[in-house]
């Protein structure tokens, strides 16, 4: 099929490609008339574009947008289309363009229903609707009705209590349960009660059946998220309409593509969107898991760039160091292995709960696919050893190689009976059929849903020697990355995807960069981190993942104290071993906000002296490299200054700009990369080339330095605490290529092999230009 043909990699030949985008969370509280405001000042920092979060109708008051109700409208409260616009000109009026954040895999299942007509259409019509091709439901698990899991109590103790009222909506009857209105099937509205919940296309359920009876696919283990089947020709027209407009129109340049491994076809589905917006610059939001290589078939950039976040942050931790730190953890915490003792078996324990509980309804609808041939512990046992989100299966299609291999380990590896046959039919190798292709599809999609929820969702919660590890794309088995491998990874981006995305901070990761390059310097100071960790409590896990945060936040605000609170209840929750979103322990949940709220009241002197200059210098390194390595930088918003937030909700606040801190470094370092990318483009783009530039003398390690081009140097020092402990740079040069060179950040002149304790005497990194005559 020509979907799974990779385009030739070549230098894009439209227009639009970006030197660098900012990413602005949209909300109710910062509408398009918001951003409008904010453009001079992002245009001065340099970047090419805007990158907007979700602007299609969403469930109202949404802070995300990622919940569409309305694939037809520009979102009302964001100022609508005419505010988009608006927005646009503005952007253009500035020199920079827009990127659009597109939701394929998933739209909200809001309350009341009919804000999402689609759904609203298959609830009071069912199977014969024109809209029940939209979505994948399977009629047949429920007796053809569709389960509807938004009661808060079963629905006979509902009924009794007459929580169900009949209304109307629109002059249509309708069906009310708080918030919720449900379309009646015509003809019924006359039945009494019991009888007319039965004949309805749906089937009202308590919420806690969801795990074991949904019959919807969701978004992960989302009930409120409904799946989209947009491999269908007319779905995907009906969904992506108003985008594509609007692309056309000149109103927008790219794409953000959300979720891309929910689809059931990820590589046709792009190259259907490719072909529908004429090749337009378009990153995917695909993690990447250790050196597993984006599908060859993809008609896209690249990703959203995570897999440059975990090369960045490997750069600036040091492993002998983390290896200590979480020597010390096990013995410090005494958590058992696989309830976050150790890596591997806690996301192996997560995983056998999702799957046979939040997963379990995925599970047997595999199984009604597979036929009775195959028991679901089978399917259990191979999907809980897929080491990435998901394989590539098309029926009909040969697998390719990566996903042949990784599947048929798997179930090597179960060494359970039927193993073989999940194989064979997760690789469509038993031929064609209804159930076949059902569930080689299905596979996919559970494992991706899978994936995420153990290993990011919960294993994370779980396991916490260092938590800069703890980040979306990153494995913390896996901490550390060497100059070596980094240029390695540089090389093949610039050959491969030289026009991908590349981040530090995204509105879902669990900490920002900022947050991240304090605790990785925790890794250069592990004796000091382990005899400044309180050992007096009676929870020394709790005590151990907050003091992490008492040294990122020391000496800072009042108010920090509620953030780290408000941090761990979320980290506890989404845990599940003492308390959880579903099953919350109110006296666990007192004991450990008084607990947090003692540890980060206590001072945390010297380690926080001790971490500072490693830091800083870890922020800025992290900082210039991103922006300068291979790829298309996101900044996300406010990260050109020194900025430490944590999870959702506290990283998607409204974006308020600030002005530029005295002398404040990180800012010089960003406007300064930013805007010699913008100026000249050819030097970091697809055209443009990459060498490591190695430093000589004892402490070369210590210095990560590459070419752009033959015209930009890039100096950062890695593991700066180390160096000084070790005497420094005692003589180490950096050979610069020949010419005359000028540090863009000092303005000073180089040339030769310059001593590093010079070209980094007054910052830890250096941007240097070869200069014209």
């Amino acid at each position: 099929m020509a979907s799974l043909i990779r385009p030739a990699r070549t230098a894009p030949t439209t227009p639009g490609v970006p030197t660098a985008t900012y990413r602005l969370q949209l909300q109710p509280d910062f509408p398009f008339a918001a951003a409008e405001a904010v453009v001079p000042h992002l245009a001065a920092l340099g970047v090419s574009h805007l990158h907007l979060s979700p602007v299609l109708e969403a469930v109202p008051g949404s802070t995300h947008g990622y919940d569409v109700v309305d694939h037809t409208l520009v979102r009302e409260e964001l100022g609508g289309e005419d505010g988009l616009r608006a927005l646009s000109r503005t952007a253009r009026a500035h020199g920079l363009g827009l990127v659009l954040d597109l939701v394929p895999n998933h739209m909200a299942v809001p309350a009341p229903e009919h804000l999402a007509r689609p759904l609203w259409s298959v609830l009071r019509e069912g199977p014969e609707s024109p809209y029940a091709r939209w979505f994948d439901i399977d009629w047949q698990a429920q007796g053809g009705k569709v389960l509807l899991p938004v009661l808060g109590a079963p629905l006979e103790d509902i009924q009794g209590e007459g929580g169900l009222q009949l209304g109307k909506h629109a002059g249509e009857p309708v069906l009310r349960y708080y918030e919720h209105a449900f379309p009646l099937r015509p003809g019924t509205e006359q039945l009494r009660l019991p009888e007319l919940l039965e004949a309805q296309w749906y089937r009202l359920a308590w919420w806690r059946q969801a795990g074991t009876d949904i019959n919807y696919r969701r978004f992960f283990t989302i009930s409120e998220l409904i799946a989209v089947r947009v491999e269908d020709p007319e779905v995907f027209a009906a969904t992506h309409a108003t985008l594509l407009r609007l692309l056309r129109d000149g109103v927008a340049d790219g794409l953000r593509i959300d979720h891309p491994d929910g689809l059931a076809d990820p590589a046709g589905y792009l190259g259907r969107l490719s072909e529908a917006c004429g090749g337009r610059w378009t990153v995917v939001e695909k993690i990447l898991t250790g050196d597993e290589p984006l599908p060859d078939g993809w008609a896209c950039a690249g990703t959203t760039g995570y897999d440059a976040l975990d090369r960045i942050d490997g750069l600036f931790t040091d492993p002998a160091g983390a290896d200590r730190i979480t020597a010390f953890y096990r013995e410090f915490t005494g958590q058992p292995d696989d309830l976050g003792g150790a890596w591997a078996p806690t996301v192996r324990r997560a995983a056998y709960r999702l799957v046979t509980h939040d997963l379990a309804a995925e599970v047997d609808r595999l199984a009604r696919a597979a036929g009775p041939a195959v028991s679901r512990e089978a399917i259990r046992e191979v999907l809980v050893r897929i080491p990435v989100y998901r394989p590539y299966v098309l029926p009909g299609v040969s697998a390719p190689e990566e996903s042949v291999a990784m599947v048929t380990a798997a179930a090597r590896d179960a060494a359970v009976p039927g193993a073989d046959a999940v194989r064979d039919l997760a690789l469509g190798r038993l031929g064609r059929g209804p159930g076949k292709d059902d569930f080689a599809i299905r596979f996919a999609q559970v494992s991706s849903a899978l994936r995420a929820k153990s290993v990011e969702d919960t294993a994370f919660y779980r396991y916490g020697p260092l938590l800069s590890l703890n980040e979306v794309g990153r494995d913390p088995a896996r901490p550390a990355v060497s100059p070596a491998g980094f240029h390695a990874f540089c090389a093949r981006l610039q050959r491969d995807w030289p026009t991908t995305g590349t981040v530090l901070s995204t509105h879902d990761t669990k900490r920002s960069a900022e947050v991240r390059a304090r605790l990785a310097a925790l890794s250069e100071v592990p004796d000091l981190w382990a005899g400044s960790v309180p050992r007096d409590t009676v929870e020394p896990h709790v005590a151990y993942q907050a003091w992490q945060y008492a040294v990122v936040f020391a000496g800072r605000t009042d108010t920090d104290g509620d953030v780290i609170a408000a941090t761990m209840l979320k980290s506890e929750r989404e845990a599940g071993l003492r308390t959880s979103w579903t099953e919350q322990d109110p006296a666990y949940e007192a004991r450990l906000a008084e607990l947090t709220r003692e540890v980060v009241s206590r001072p945390a002197g010297a380690i926080a002296r001790a971490i500072e200059g490693p830091a800083i210098a870890n922020a800025l390194g992290a900082t210039l490299v991103h922006l300068t390595m291979p790829g298309v930088p996101d900044i996300y918003q406010g990260d050109e200054e020194r900025q430490l937030l944590l999870v959702d909700p506290a990283n998607r606040a409204p974006y308020v700009p600030r002005p530029a801190a005295p002398e404040s470094p990180k800012r010089l370092v960003t406007t300064t990369a930013l805007r010699l990318r913008r100026e000249h483009p050819e030097w970091f783009g697809a055209s443009a080339t990459y060498e490591p530039l190695p430093a000589r003398g004892p402490a070369a390690g210590h210095c990560l330095a590459f070419v752009r081009t033959g015209r930009a140097v890039t100096v950062v020092t890695r593991l700066s605490r180390r160096l000084l402990d070790a005497g420094g740079w005692r003589g180490t040069v950096l050979p610069l290529p020949e010419g005359e060179w000028r540090d863009l950040l000092t303005d000073r002149p180089h040339s030769g092999g310059v001593p590093l304790e010079e070209l980094l005497d007054r910052h830890p990194v250096a941007l240097l230009t070869l200069q014209q005559h």
